[in-house]
């Protein structure tokens, strides 16, 4: 069971932490704790599952990214965790994981999202990637977003136990 004080820090910080050098430290005001003890209840509910992931969402149209591209790649099994990293490090690639393939309408296991202020940034990126982490061989396809979708962090419902 979860601690009512844990529930009110899920509660606070699905709404988002503030734009603050210390958001942890007007979080814990807000919750009458320590900094210290908001960051370790943080941690304590990540390692047991409750929160999957914590990060920052970034508004890339606000600050001038226009194009947005999937990039589904076609990769051997047995190079997908090497690839996967190197494609990950390259400075303009927001995401990168696998997935499991569907058959033969889509034979795509690793997926990477890059964003550009423009299509041709993207496609020029696109080919950095290919060069420098040599996946000339593999085969691919590039999603550009046509439209932008509303992002928000997780949900935690009240109800949970």
């Amino acid at each position: 069971m979860i601690e009512p004080l844990d529930r009110q820090l899920l509660t606070a910080i699905q709404q988002g932490l503030a734009i603050t050098p210390r958001p942890y430290t007007e979080l814990a005001e807000k919750l009458a704790l320590s900094e210290q003890d908001v960051v370790t209840r943080i941690s304590n509910l990540k390692r047991s599952g409750l929160i999957k992931r914590f990060g920052i969402i970034v508004k890339h149209r606000r600050l001038g990214y226009r194009a947005n591209a999937m990039v589904v790649w076609d990769i051997p099994d047995a190079l997908v965790d090497e690839l996967g990293q190197r494609i990950s490090q390259q400075p303009f690639v927001n995401l990168c994981y696998q997935r499991p393939r569907q058959g033969e309408i889509w034979p795509y296991n690793l997926f990477c999202m890059i964003h550009g202020k423009s299509r041709e940034v993207v496609e020029a990126q696109l080919q950095t990637l290919i060069s420098e982490c040599g996946l000339e061989t593999f085969n691919y396809e590039v999603l550009f977003s046509r439209r932008c979708f509303k992002q928000c962090g997780a949900i935690y419902p009240a109800s949970q136990g």
